[in-house]
């Protein structure tokens, strides 16, 4: 007799529960097999109606023995209730960007610059041994498993610090919520481990499709493209919802492991060995149930590299899922970790970005826009027109001058795109289309808000209405200072300051701390806890302090690093009401043109005006540094551009407040002309005058890339 038999004869046939135990175990290993071939192999052995029929059967096992629920189980993805919000998650390691490159003459750039930099530093290693995946147009997850179960998953926020999604994760269906086990000592390790991955989250083009379909079915409002449906979707309270929007995942990168059963050196071993390429990394992926990209390749030589790179230009369409380029990385990880970073960007990777997609349309007007400076900006109203995935009926024409140089007129057919696929602008005029009916773009003389002369500065391109008070600047004024970078009240967004502007709730930034919720509630879409929410958001930023409050208000030329540094030197708004341009260039990397926009903008009555009634209302108006913690630490030498002065022009891929905070941070001046002095002006999209004066006189002209790799060479 057996071992079995002998058990069985003394322990009685298996009662009901056990055998719906072992059925239930039974079904749920089979589940987990059959996503992993459809979803990560692409590969399923049965049908759908199949698949079901075993689901069904299980949920049923564990209506009848709830005990036997298990978190893993695929019939425990969407959980019931909404939650109160998101708590935040401190990520296991930094989620970082990646430096652009928008042609195969940037790549080769970024390849040479790596080399050089490694030479310098006596680094050796295969840098023509590269991988090549999609850059997918998602939002960045990162998934943490424990003991090889989903134990939570958060949004990139701001690299460090982002919100727990978990609840709408699991609702991703190709998202294994157990990892598959492997006979390797690699496989165990990682199920006995707290291990970390990073992957993207979409909605691919036929689910896109299709949601919308039915949402104009149901009377709902469709989605705006996949990237929105994704973002918004993993974002949801209420993860039923998140659930009607399929959505899928791939996954590319490992962020940390920790083993209990394992000792720190035995992990790093066999992680060191399964880990060192990001060919390995992929495959180790996929071994443990995770999908990954099925068009990641290898290649042995860069130009091979780009050239598949650049073949999914037209072949994007093809994939089922948007991309807006390709991710050309060094194979050899432990290499790229060597190779470190430039500012927030690991050297040993480029974002190849492919062209900003772009359609034609009818340019049927003009406005104006004032900025928070008075800058005059030129909007073109468009014909509605779809431009990857987006319809724009308003896009930027930048300044007056790029009108000009372009030769953009009214009525013309133009071209619109996407900067970075993301800001609309119009990029030049069909010149084949034209009737001989377009009109010419004449800049105003005068402000069409308040009637005054309108002037320009010396060495700029734009023009500026001077007068304080203009009301044409008001919403402007209101929504940068309640942005996320000076006051960062949650809930003020464009449509809610116009809302408050038109009910005549505010004149200007102090009336936010004078509203009711009463007011509010008399708002369309205002109920009760949306205005309790605003009030709350809105005292709750009274305790900024002063840097915070420097931003806000708009004074030219002030930064964040500038703030701080001013907020930090004279404690408190009175003390620095008082400051004269002498007093105020003591200040290490304050210059003249800062100083005496700052005396300038203390010195109008309507401003110090504005001060006593936020004072009034409460503000802290003195120093409290602890506020200042939107922008990462400073990684590069702070003396790194220590005597050299900067212009910035054009559209940049980030604003160019942060790119002046991040050069003053490193020791560097930020001003607003050119002259002899400049030691370099920044070029983006669409440049002004600058960059001819520059010409002329012989300044050293950089892109944004050019600017990065100042940090890691000599300056001269």
């Amino acid at each position: 007799m057996s071992q079995l038999e002998m058990f069985m004869s003394n322990a009685g046939p298996p009662s009901a529960h056990a055998l719906a135990a072992q059925r239930a175990t039974a079904l749920r290993a089979q589940l987990l097999d059959h996503s992993y071939r459809y979803y990560v192999l692409s590969q399923p052995v049965i049908s759908d109606a199949e698949y079901d029929a075993l689901t069904r059967e299980l949920r049923e096992i564990e209506a009848a023995h709830p005990d036997l629920i298990t978190p893993d189980s695929p019939t425990q993805r969407i959980s019931d209730g909404i939650s109160e919000g998101f708590a935040k998650v401190q990520h296991p390691q930094p989620i970082l960007s990646l430096s652009n490159a928008f042609d195969a003459a940037d790549v080769r750039a970024w390849h040479e610059r790596i080399r050089k930099y490694a030479e310098q530093q006596g680094i050796r290693g295969n840098f023509d041994d590269l991988v090549v995946e999609p850059k997918i147009d998602g939002l960045t997850i990162v998934l943490t498993y424990e003991n090889g179960l989903l134990t939570q998953a958060a949004t990139r926020g701001d690299g460090n610090i982002g919100e727990d999604i978990t609840a709408n994760a699991r609702t991703i269906k190709s998202l294994p919520l157990k990892l598959r086990k492997n006979s390797d000592d690699f496989s165990f390790s990682i199920l006995n481990s707290k291990f970390s991955v990073r992957g993207e989250a979409f909605m691919t083009l036929a689910e896109f499709e299709k949601y919308n379909i039915a949402a104009f079915a149901a009377g709902e409002k469709p989605l705006a493209n996949p990237r929105n449906g994704a973002s918004g979707g993993l974002r949801q309270l209420d993860p039923k919802l998140t659930a009607k929007r399929p959505l899928s995942i791939l996954c590319y990168q490992v962020l940390s492991a920790k083993s209990e059963v394992l000792s720190n050196k035995e992990l790093l071993s066999t992680l060191d060995l399964a880990l060192s390429t990001q060919r390995s990394t992929l495959n180790y992926l996929r071994e443990l149930g995770l999908p990954v990209s099925p068009i990641a390749q290898c290649f042995d030589h860069l130009e091979a590299a780009i050239g598949y790179a650049e073949s999914y230009i037209e072949k994007r369409d093809t994939l089922g899922f948007e991309i807006d380029g390709m991710v050309i990385k060094l194979n050899d990880l432990v290499l790229a970790e060597k190779l470190g970073y430039v500012g927030r960007d690991p050297r040993g990777a480029v974002a190849f970005k492919f062209p900003a997609r772009e359609s034609s349309t009818i340019l049927r007007a003009v406005q104006v826009k004032v900025g928070r400076t008075g800058a005059m900006t030129p909007n073109a109203v468009l014909d509605p027109v779809q431009v990857g995935g987006i319809t724009i009926s308003n896009a930027t024409l930048h300044n007056y001058e790029d009108i000009a140089r372009k030769d953009i007129r009214i009525g013309d057919r133009v071209l619109v795109k996407r900067a970075g696929d993301v800001i609309p602008y119009v990029a030049g005029p069909v010149l084949a289309a034209r009737s001989g009916n377009e009109q010419v773009i004449v800049p105003p003389t005068h402000c069409p808000f308040c009637g005054t002369e309108l002037v320009r500065n010396e060495g700029e391109v734009a023009i500026y209405c001077p007068n304080p008070d203009c009301p044409g600047k008001l919403d402007r004024a209101i929504e940068h200072f309640v942005g996320r970078g000076a006051m960062d009240i949650e809930g003020l967004g464009e449509k809610i300051v116009a809302q408050l502007i038109d009910a005549e709730l505010i004149a200007d930034v102090a009336d936010l701390y004078r509203l009711h919720k009463d007011a509010l509630r008399e708002l369309d879409k205002f109920g009760e806890k949306k205005a309790q929410n605003l009030i709350d958001a809105i005292a709750a930023s009274r305790e900024r302090g002063l840097a915070r409050l420097l931003i806000g208000l708009g004074i030219r030329h002030i930064g964040e690093v500038s703030a701080r540094d001013l907020a930090r030197h004279f404690g408190s708004i009175d003390t620095l009401m008082q400051a004269n341009v002498e007093m105020l260039q003591h200040i290490e990397g304050v210059g003249p043109i800062l100083a005496q926009s700052v005396v300038d903008w203390f010195s109008r009555e309507g401003n110090r005006a504005l001060i006593e009634k936020l004072k009034t209302a409460g503000l802290k108006v003195t120093s409290n540094e602890a506020a200042m913690t939107t922008q990462p630490a400073v990684s590069a030498a702070p003396a790194a551009f220590a005597g050299k002065t900067f212009v910035i022009t054009g559209a940049l891929s980030k604003p160019r407040e942060e790119i002046a905070a991040w050069i003053e941070a490193r020791g560097g001046k930020v001003t607003d002309s050119v002259s002899k002095k400049t030691s370099y002006v920044v070029v983006g999209e669409s440049p002004g005058s600058k960059v001819a004066k520059a010409q002329q006189l012989g300044v050293t002209i950089l892109d944004e890339a050019g600017l990065n790799e100042l940090i890691t060479r000599p300056l001269g």
